[in-house]
């Protein structure tokens, strides 16, 4: 079997242990209740019919191979005769407008509100997952909220948005869903993020960051035993899409790292991490590093002291790389952006919150003139640290 391919009595016993046993099948086996609305299940792209009567989901490097009526880790992929559809196009677990800086995103559109939104399920089975409850869901009727891409697009312009996010769970798994939105957006002069653990196929790969305007990457941890021992998952491949960012795309990305202790805290660990970086993708792309709490099925490991993240940002800097962040804790100098050049503050924060602004109108520092790389305008938004939930389906605020 190659690596990453997954029998269907291995992706249920991965979906038990993601969920903790909580997985109830109906029938007699891990077959999918397709929904009834017609435009929530649609043909998905990327698989291919292997000789022993399978199909082989191709799109994240699972390769998931599937009878007839069977669904792979993610849920939302399944088989469905000869075919594989993807079951919550159209659907989404609720629309919110958001600062940008919370995806997040700190050199792109600084200030300025997104719409963001996911749907359900996921490809990795992350023990720490910070939206559990939201990627891990496997009941359909958690998609209570419906809109067209069409009808997406012209919600964020109504709302005064720049951008619209794919996010709260990763998008890699409703490609199809993600690209027609990404398309009705562009087509308004609407920007699109995916905020992803960068966990797909090459091939899908291509087609997905061919629509997308910005991205944050999720590199959960620098060692391949992290992630297999709490992400069921490879190193590898999401180096691989990192790499396939910088060299291959104009994308603009930055790359977020929840630190949890013990696990993927240490010197050594993030040094190297640093240093991978500045080798492959060069001192600009920036580095967020992010406080973890308890959740889902860590519970009993510490909340990440913010010591730790000024730690870790000190090592990143050490390395070379010249905009690191920290985030989910409270620390101005941390998650404000300095001039690497003269040391002037360039973008202050407080929480999501823009304060002093020391770019001129075109993104360069006003006291030497260094570029900032990013995406910046000359008068920042003030959208602050406001949340505003949208119900699509009555246009309500």
């Amino acid at each position: 079997m190659p690596v990453g391919a997954e029998s269907s009595k291995e992706i249920d016993g991965l979906l038990r242990m993601a969920l903790g046993g909580a997985l109830r099948w109906r029938g007699d086996g891990p077959r999918i209740a397709i929904m009834t609305e017609l435009s929530s299940v649609v043909p998905g792209r990327y698989w291919q019919r292997l000789e022993d009567g399978r199909i082989q989901c191709d799109l994240c490097p699972r390769l998931c191979k599937l009878h007839d009526g069977q669904r792979g880790l993610c849920f939302v992929r399944a088989r469905q005769g000869e075919g594989m559809v993807l079951t919550t196009y159209g659907r989404s677990s609720g629309f919110c407008v958001d600062p940008i800086e919370k995806k997040p995103l700190n050199h792109f559109l600084p200030g300025t509100p997104v719409l963001s939104f996911g749907t359900a399920g996921c490809n990795l089975t992350c023990k720490f997952c910070q939206n559990w409850d939201i990627s891990k869901a496997r009941e359909i009727d958690r998609l209570n909220d419906a809109a067209s891409p069409e009808r997406i697009a012209e919600t964020a312009l109504r709302l005064g948005c720049r951008s619209v996010a794919f996010t709260y769970n990763d998008p890699v798994i409703f490609l199809e869903y993600a690209v027609d939105v990404a398309r009705a957006c562009r087509a308004r002069g609407l920007k699109t993020v995916a905020v992803t653990a960068g966990y797909i196929g090459a091939e899908a790969r291509r087609e997905f960051f061919a629509e997308m305007d910005a991205a944050n990457v999720d590199l959960k941890g620098f060692t391949e035993d992290f992630y297999q021992s709490l992400c069921s998952a490879h190193l590898a491949p999401v180096l691989e899409t990192l790499e396939y960012l910088r060299n291959d795309t104009k994308v603009w990305f930055e790359v977020t790292t929840l630190l949890i202790p013990g696990h993927n805290d240490g010197d050594d660990e993030l040094r190297a991490q640093a240093a991978w970086m500045m080798r492959h993708l060069g001192p600009d792309v920036p580095l967020h590093f992010s406080a973890f709490h308890p959740d889902h099925k860590m519970l009993d490991t510490p909340a990440t002291p913010p010591a730790t993240l000024t730690r870790a940002r000190k090592i990143a800097l050490g390395e070379g790389l010249r905009y690191v962040y920290t985030g989910n804790v409270h620390d101005r100098d941390g998650s404000s952006t300095w001039c690497p050049t003269c040391g002037v503050l360039l973008v202050e924060r407080d929480w999501f919150r823009l304060g002093r602004w020391g770019l001129d109108a075109a993104g360069a520092c006003r006291s030497c003139g260094t570029a900032l790389p990013g995406l910046f305008e000359a008068v920042p938004g003030q959208w602050g640290d406001k949340r505003l939930p949208v119900r699509l389906q009555t246009s309500a605020i």
